[in-house]
């Protein structure tokens, strides 16, 4: 029964598309930190979404950039952008860096540049 279960999660998919769409929802096309944040319940939803993603890609990520050279730069960015990514999780929203809003900006633009990482390993491997 564990094979089972294994296998399938070895083998689902990352759904890339859908990950880059939640981060339109609070980055837009130019990350403009003027903009205006969701509604409070909105942006709480869109938060634990983010969070969601980042715990699914962030092995993936991981796992493909170990497959590089160690000697190789998209290695090294790859994981130096994991380890950011996980202090993004481990962080607490702050009134100084732009409370629930801010924190949520910054868990969007780690995920948009592990989405970057996850497609570009994709090219790198040997």
């Amino acid at each position: 029964m564990n094979g089972v279960l294994k296998t399938s999660a070895e083998t689902a998919p990352v759904d890339i598309t859908t990950m880059r769409e939640t981060t339109e929802l609070l980055l837009g096309p130019d990350d403009a930190p003027e903009a205006l944040p969701p509604a409070p319940r909105e942006l709480q939803t869109l938060t634990v979404m983010l969070r969601g993603h980042l715990e699914l890609l962030i092995p993936e990520v991981e796992q493909k950039a170990r497959r590089l050279p160690e000697d190789s730069i998209p290695r090294y960015c790859a994981l130096a952008c994991v380890g950011e990514a996980r202090r993004r999780l481990k962080a607490e929203p702050c009134r100084r860096y732009g409370g629930a809003a801010g924190h949520a900006r910054r868990l969007a633009r780690a995920l948009r540049a592990l989405c970057d990482h996850y497609q570009n390993a994709g090219e790198s491997t040997p």
